[in-house]
């Protein structure tokens, strides 16, 4: 039996937590979405073990069939996990021990699976990091988090990393060149040379292939914590929510007998596996389902229109922008999506005119989804077998249905239940809710009391179990005392045909205290300016929500996951003022 590792209280909050459920008088306790769900997705799952037991049973069941494909490269399971326990017997080797947190800085390829399935397997935490961070956000994260050992590409290492880690705990250094598993070397994406090898680092891909054992008594356990993800920081400095491996693999599993797809499935990276999207609804799903996983480096709309027509996958997830770039590529044609059984929008606001449109021009139907990384991805999504509602007072299309084991409710300022169809903040109890925030007592008890998670989020459930997600809570725009959520003057400016990309935040003004200001970026070959885009929407919708500022952007600012960062555009706001 693999050894227990017991998170210390300290490590995931200052306090022991457990997961909460409502008492039975609670009208959400009842779950009417469950009328929604089929048998399958109805069916309790219980995540007794991790994705390393999922790969090795993968690997016993099917070892010649692709795990994993970058390119014209290919990884059969056996392959996958004997490499990766070579990782994890070098991590060993070099003094990791069971409970440190390794960091890892890569992008979409077979390196950051390597480097993940190694350290799990050497009994370490595993801290995704967004490659694109620069070196002060870097050095939070491997001061926050205490990290012992750093893996990144040998491209990252040699221009700032080197400097950064050395102002940290960090004592032992992979680097990998991203070139390696593939010969293509599309230049779309991967347009680098390869770096002269470190004296100060070792290389993964020679440590994966030197055939180390895994180390013994060091499986995790599912109460583990697999995850250190630290979040966005919208506000203040990023806290690190501890996934558990169960958290994981609850929801991995959750995807697996969900989505009804073929067997065996391919998926195809559009989420960044450092994001927790990423790695549960794609990764995640795929080990355990013992499918395969297409990875293309990063995100560029002709390389994904490519792998989807070599690959011919049957599902991805990503970001709404996402799907507007593919939609907006010169290249695109329906055939490129005429393979998939499940398309999933997740990450960012969804709005309805996109879905629509896209269904009109490619034939899929997006299936929107909700979840933070505290709830380890998803805690609700629309079934494949149904298509989400629009409510129709606000026009805003509902996100999904939660789990069957999941209640989300709807709750005031005070914690109490508001009735189904009126706004209020999201809660969320359930088995892919985290124990907390690394070592942030008080951060824990404020976002998790009793073990449910306060989301930040306002949104509606209606009698069916339909959750609607309004906006952020702290995105609220108060026009001369009036309530003004982004999300729906973004929705309405979606349906004109001539923006690509809209984002709504407030800003200061003299006399409403703040106002409404919209920025967007047009599709290709449109033609519009400020003032038509603000006339069309005052003409649908109230005085006090029309954007009375339109600026028109070529691209807004993005997070590596694709979501519009609004907090860039009120920095921009003030900074010019």
């Amino acid at each position: 039996m693999a050894e227990q590792h017991e998170p210390h209280p300290a490590e995931v909050g200052g306090r022991t937590v457990t997961s909460s459920t409502p008492s039975t008088s609670s009208r959400y306790a009842a779950r009417p979405w469950l009328g929604l769900l089929n048998e399958a997705q109805r069916a309790p799952v219980d995540p007794a073990d991790s994705l390393v037991h999922a790969l090795r049973r993968s690997a016993a069941e099917a070892p010649d069939r692709t795990c994993l494909t970058y390119f014209d490269g290919r990884l059969t399971y056996r392959e996958v996990d004997e490499l990766s326990d070579s990782v994890a017997g070098h991590l060993a080797g070099r003094g990791l021990e069971r409970g440190d947190r390794v960091a890892v800085l890569l992008q979409n390829s077979p390196q950051f699976v390597l480097a993940l399935l190694g350290a799990w397997k050497a009994g370490a935490t595993v801290v995704p990091v967004n490659p694109m961070y620069k070196a002060g956000e870097v050095t939070h994260v491997l001061r926050d988090g205490e990290v012992a050992a750093l893996v990144c590409s040998d491209r990252a290492w040699e221009s700032y990393l080197r400097d950064t880690a050395a102002d940290s705990p960090v004592r032992i250094v992979l680097t990998a060149c991203e070139l390696d598993f593939q010969t293509r070397n599309d230049a779309r994406v991967l347009g680098f040379e390869r770096v002269p090898e470190a004296g100060d680092a070792d290389d993964l891909t020679a440590v994966a292939r030197a055939g180390h054992k895994a180390p013994e008594g060091r499986d995790p356990a599912a109460s583990d914590i697999a995850l250190i993800s630290y979040t966005s920081g919208t506000s203040g400095t990023p806290k690190g929510a501890t996934n558990t491996h169960g958290n994981i693999m609850y929801n991995a599993e959750r995807q697996r007998t969900g989505l009804g797809l073929p067997d065996p499935p391919v998926y195809y990276a559009l989420a960044p596996l450092f994001h927790i999207t990423g790695m549960v609804c794609q990764l995640g799903a795929c080990l355990d389902s013992a499918g395969t996983l297409v990875l293309t480096y990063r995100f560029d709309g002709g390389v994904v229109l490519d792998a989807f027509a070599e690959h011919r996958p049957h599902y991805t997830v990503g970001p709404a922008t996402a799907f507007m770039a593919l939609a907006a590529h010169p290249d695109v044609t329906r055939d490129h999506f005429s393979s998939f059984v499940t398309i999933s929008s997740g990450g960012a606001p969804l709005p309805p005119a996109l879905v629509e449109k896209f269904r009109a021009g490619f034939g899929p139907y997006i299936r929107n989804g909700y979840g933070l990384t505290e709830c380890t991805a998803p805690c609700a999504s629309v079934p494949p077998q149904l298509e989400a509602p629009v409510d129709p007072a606000s026009g805003t299309l509902a996100v999904g249905v939660p789990c069957a084991q999941a209640v989300v409710r709807i709750v005031d300022d005070r914690g109490e239940e508001v009735p189904f169809g009126q706004q209020g903040e999201i809660v969320v109890s359930g088995p892919q809710v985290v124990p907390g925030y690394w070592r942030r007592p008080e951060a824990t008890a404020e976002t998790f009391p009793g073990g449910e998670l306060r989301t930040g989020d306002i949104g509606f459930m209606d009698p069916e179990g339909w959750l609607y997600v309004v906006d952020r809570k702290k995105d609220m725009i108060n026009a001369s005392g009036f309530k003004v959520w982004p999300r729906e003057v973004e929705d309405v400016l979606y349906t004109h045909p001539a923006v690509r990309e809209a984002a709504v935040v407030g800003v200061p003004d003299g006399y409403r205290g703040e106002t409404v200001k919209a920025y967007i970026s047009l599709r290709p070959g449109a033609d519009t300016d400020a003032d038509t885009l603000a006339a069309y929407c005052k003409d649908r919708l109230a005085a006090y929500k029309y954007p009375r500022q339109v600026e028109i952007l070529p691209d807004l600012p993005k997070t590596a996951s694709g979501k519009i960062l609004r907090r860039e555009l009120r920095s921009r706001t003030h900074d010019a003022s």
